[in-house]
């Protein structure tokens, strides 16, 4: 179906828009209209030209001739930590080999020395020369210069990732996690962008590790574009092999849904701390209401930034440590932070106050979480009062000796300048840092704090550094304080909801309030036709959610949403959703997606599949099964990433885009590719001997003649295994 853009003229009829040069998509001209007029409002023409003539330029390929100037690092923005790859000097010639790939030979000698300089000074080669001088951000649909509107939808979600508001350092590409990568440098954005704008709806864009290999020809119903990150041979995954191979351009860390092009700004994880905490209310405290109560942690970046907002919305008191004050001033900024201080005396004056009062809170403390732990022990020693309730932790520690984990010991800047100049000295402070804080956290959970580890790998870098959170007996996967997905969000996955999300490209707020009536729509109706006592509590609370939104602020870039639902809710979400766009209540596509953390898209032992038990839970065919079963049943463009939330080498995760344009055929890939989406984990699940999968799963056959899964039995006499052993 082709999308590019047409002139057409309204009929002159004396009416406001008699002869007006409107741009119009070729995909819908034969569809039967009641008026011109109405279909200019269902998708109107481009709001700016100067933004249009700037996408053009984007679309034109990599720009050189002339060269653009080399501005460098911009000031006044935040930028990620140096890389310390050590490479060697034929590794260091490589990288450079690897990135001058990219130009033509009469300017290779010029950029040779500009990117040995990147080298040298940051540890990459980001090609800060290309990065555009444009408003980075998601432009409406109809403005992008695109043949499909599949490739415009892409485009948007790609910006949308790099708009400096939703990014955490934009000029290096990364959009979240401290190095999760869009590219892995600037060329390749440009060249993306450009395949993108010459792409049919038969060719399919192949992406290794941020490099565009390339458009090839498929058929319609395939994939617009096929995305893999850091598939690296499983004995050579590791931090330091990553190191070097990012330095030569040839992998990357892609994050989520950073380098799956689905990042929707912090939103996208608010609504799962929500839940979170609320769950984690209901299961430690045996809370509904949580005011008054105190939720201890830190990280305000890319991701953790949510902690804030998930508070006030939980309503609780959060205070969360940052060292990171640009950090700090963002969320401030944005709404999702109400108070900043750098006093710990102020922090616990404050703390005291809204428990006392029973105020919801989110208060960013500016310096070190070991200090402010440290500190509620003290309190607890001079006045035996237990100032925290609840606790976890979100600083970047999946990355802990690149600058996702920063040592008490030393000031942000300080720590910094060591990182660069003896990452070896850096990573022995971040353990010593690591034990303290753990000490600190045993200390307060003795005397009834409830802890959890947040899917960071925090216990699992802790325990590496030689901190006491050993739990005697366990598996390897366990630890002294369960993963979130252990005892909160695990049972969540196996009653199949998960973070299901969407963006309306029109950039319109109310085609955002338009989804947002029809979810709680189709929730409201699942709820009437009856459902479990567990399932009931997750609508209710994703209803709540879903009303409380607008007021909540939640939108950063894209006109997004997200929300917790299972297989039906989601099929029904989208179905009605694309029928709203063929009547004209949404004025453009949608774009369905989700985060990797789900029910099937992430294979990994301490995070997703940390309750799975029978021994599978370092295994990944599911995740590779979901990315392989999306892409022939329906979605616009898959992904399939080595690394994500804890770490390189530690998860292999996968996700998915899918546009709705209206049509009939964007219906059935719908109803096809969510269902298997969600089964796909659900059934493995199950076959692990999770309850609530398994009654999932026998629903989900019941209402599906066509689905059917092998289900498990028990062995209902253990000691016939005791026996046999012996035997």
């Amino acid at each position: 179906m082709n999308f590019s853009w047409c002139h057409g003229r309204s009929r002159s009829d004396g009416s406001a828009n008699a002869d007006k040069v409107i741009l119009v998509p070729l995909c819908v001209q034969d569809q039967t209209l009641k008026g011109f007029e109405e279909f200019c409002l269902a998708f109107p023409p481009p709001v700016s030209s100067a933004a249009m003539t700037s996408l053009k330029e984007i679309c034109r390929g990599l720009p050189l001739n002339p060269l653009p100037e080399n501005k460098g690092r911009r000031k006044g923005i935040p930028h990620a930590p140096v890389r310390t790859p050590n490479l060697t000097a034929q590794e260091k010639k490589l990288a450079l080999r690897n990135a001058l790939r990219y130009f033509p030979p009469e300017i290779q000698k010029k950029l040779a020395l500009e990117f040995a300089e990147e080298l040298r000074l940051y540890g990459h080669i980001y090609m800060y020369r290309f990065c555009p001088d444009i408003e980075m951000r998601a432009y409406p649909i109809v403005e992008y210069p695109c043949k499909t509107k599949s490739a415009a939808a892409i485009m948007l979600m790609i910006m949308n990732n790099l708009d400096p508001s939703v990014a955490q350092f934009p000029q290096e590409l990364v959009t979240y996690g401290g190095n999760g990568q869009v590219f892995s440098n600037w060329a390749q954005f440009w060249l993306v962008m450009h395949y993108l704008s010459e792409m049919t709806e038969e060719q399919t864009l192949v992406m290794y590790s941020g490099h565009p290999l390339g458009l090839f020809p498929s058929p319609q119903r395939a994939p617009r574009l096929i995305i893999t990150n850091g598939m690296v041979i499983p004995n050579y995954s590791s931090r330091d092999e990553y190191e070097k191979m990012f330095a030569l351009g040839v992998t990357m860390y892609g994050q989520m849904t950073a380098g799956s092009y689905c990042y929707i700004g912090p939103q996208g994880i608010v609504h799962g701390t929500v839940l979170t905490v609320l769950n984690a209310g209901r299961r430690y405290l045996k809370a509904e209401d949580l005011s008054g109560k105190v939720f201890v942690t830190s990280g305000l970046g890319g991701m953790s930034g949510a902690q804030a907002k998930a508070a006030v919305i939980a309503g609780c008191v959060g205070v969360i440590a940052e060292v990171d004050e640009a950090a700090l001033l963002k969320r401030h900024k944005q709404g999702w932070l109400m108070e900043i201080s750098n006093n710990l005396d102020h922090c616990i004056a404050r703390l005291r106050e809204a428990r006392k009062n029973k105020t919801a809170l989110s208060l960013g403390y500016h310096g070190n979480v070991v200090d402010l732990w440290e500190r509620l022990v003290h309190e607890l020693d001079t006045t035996g009062e237990l100032l925290a309730d609840l606790g976890s932790d979100q600083t970047s520690c999946h990355n802990p000796f690149n600058g996702g984990y920063y040592p008490v010991q030393l000031g942000f800047e300080e720590a910094k300048q060591l990182l660069s100049s003896s990452p070896g000295k850096f990573r022995t402070l971040v353990q010593e840092s690591l034990k303290r804080h753990v000490a600190a956290i045993n200390k307060l959970a003795d005397k009834g704090m409830f802890f959890w580890d947040y899917g960071n790998a925090f216990l699992l870098e802790a325990q590496r550094a030689g901190a006491d959170v050993a739990k005697k007996g366990a598996n390897k996967t366990e630890f002294r304080y369960p993963s979130y997905v252990q005892h909160i969000m695990g049972d969540i996955f196996s009653l199949g909801f998960g973070p299901f999300r969407w963006v309306c490209t029109s950039g319109d707020p109310q085609d955002l309030a338009t989804t947002d009536s029809i979810a709680m729509s189709v929730l409201e109706d699942s709820i009437r036709q009856g459902v479990s006592t567990s399932v009931k509590q997750q609508y209710h609370d994703n209803i709540r959610w879903i009303r409380e939104a607008g007021r909540h602020g939640l939108v950063v870039g894209s006109q997004a949403r997200i929300l917790y639902s299972d297989q039906k809710g989601r099929v029904s979400i989208a179905v009605a959703i694309n029928r709203a766009i063929s009547e004209g209540k949404i004025k453009a596509p949608v774009v369905l997606s989700r985060d990797h953390h789900d029910v099937s898209g992430t294979d990994s032992p301490f995070r997703e599949t940390s309750n799975i038990y029978d021994g599978s839970a370092f295994c990944a065919d599911m995740a590779v099964q979901n990315f392989v079963g999306d892409s022939f049943r329906g979605a616009t463009w898959v992904a399939l990433h080595n690394g994500g939330g804890v770490g390189w080498g530690e998860v292999i995760n996968g996700g998915f885009g899918l546009v709705l344009d209206g049509s009939k055929e964007a219906e059935e890939r719908a109803k096809m590719m969510l269902s298997w989406d969600v089964s796909n984990g659900v059934a493995r699940r199950c076959w692990s001997g999770n309850a609530f999968a398994y009654e999932t799963i026998c629903q989900a056959m019941k209402e599906n003649g066509t689905l059917r899964v092998t289900l498990p039995h028990k062995v209902l006499d253990e000691n016939i295994l005791e026996q046999a052993v012996k035997h």
